[in-house]
């Protein structure tokens, strides 16, 4: 099982997700399928790569191919995180062809998505070689579809951030708005914190180099993020913070300056594109 996949098992509900995305799909029956392959004839396909990338999602696919019909056999050509090229074959699949005929397009919804985010993540996070930079995702995903957004995003070589709002305390300008000022606002987190015993990282935003000198000296907080900065600013603010926090650039990071940010010295990245900007993977599930 990949690690992120037994991280948050209990995030996220596999079985039920596929079930509740063929009941939409399907609805009473795949009937063009059903009218023209018998139930008991046999078939094989091959997911074909048509495009350059990093493919994601090949664990995804033999799981749902599984629970689709345990006795359908999945034979692995390509792992996921592996650079392909057009033309490639993923992996084989035999078993009852009506039954590997209504898996494909869900299947393929999900690959080719995954694969998309995987291969921008993976080019981002080339553009900062030779700093210690992570690129990383925000909560700018797709609704019920994050388990798999985030997953490809760890498969292309980046990280995550926080998976949802119950797995970090993450202060951004309209909780520092709304609490009246910066300093309020990391009192009343701990207070919270200390009332219901709850242990979480704490990160908070800053939109000046001021508010960076008011975080540091009221402390208790893990990470500053850094929110659209300038490159210069952010370096200014890396050695002001000097070690003593982690830092996280966010905000108008595209491939055009992303290598600027990584330079400054950051820990982290943050890329809200990685997952609601995306384009999808071509590739495709073809009958033998």
């Amino acid at each position: 099982m990949h690690p992120y996949l037994k991280k948050h098992q209990k995030n996220f509900n596999f079985k039920r997700f596929v079930e509740q995305a063929f009941d939409e799909d399907i609805g009473d029956g795949d009937h063009t399928t059903l009218a023209t392959l018998p139930k008991g004839k046999q078939g094989k396909m091959h997911l074909l790569v048509k495009e350059d990338g990093i493919l994601a999602g090949v664990e995804a696919a033999k799981l749902i191919f599984h629970q689709v019909n345990p006795k359908i056999k999945f034979e692995q050509k390509i792992k996921d995180g592996t650079a392909v090229k057009k033309g490639e074959i993923a992996f084989l699949v035999s078993g009852p062809s009506y039954q590997l005929l209504t898996a494909e397009r869900l299947i393929l919804n999900i690959m080719q998505r995954m694969s998309g985010i995987a291969t921008h993540t993976n080019y981002l996070q080339s553009l900062c070689t030779g700093t210690k930079a992570k690129v990383i995702d925000t909560r700018k995903t797709t609704p019920l579809f994050r388990f798999f957004e985030k997953w490809a995003v760890v498969i292309g070589g980046g990280a995550n951030h926080r998976y949802a709002l119950h797995d970090m305390i993450l202060i951004k300008d309209n909780h520092i708005d709304l609490a009246h000022g910066i300093e309020e606002a990391i009192d009343l987190v701990t207070l919270y914190m200390k009332r219901t015993k709850i242990k979480q990282q704490v990160e908070i935003e800053c939109r000046t180099l001021s508010d960076v000198k008011k975080v540091l000296k009221k402390g208790k907080v893990n990470r500053i993020l850094l929110d659209n900065f300038t490159p210069a600013n952010t370096k200014k603010a890396v050695e002001l913070i000097a070690g003593k926090l982690e830092v996280e650039s966010s905000g108008g990071i595209t491939h055009k300056n992303i290598a600027k940010y990584a330079e400054t010295g950051v820990d982290f990245i943050s890329v809200g594109a990685l997952t609601h900007h995306v384009r999808s993977l071509d590739l495709s599930l073809k009958a033998i």
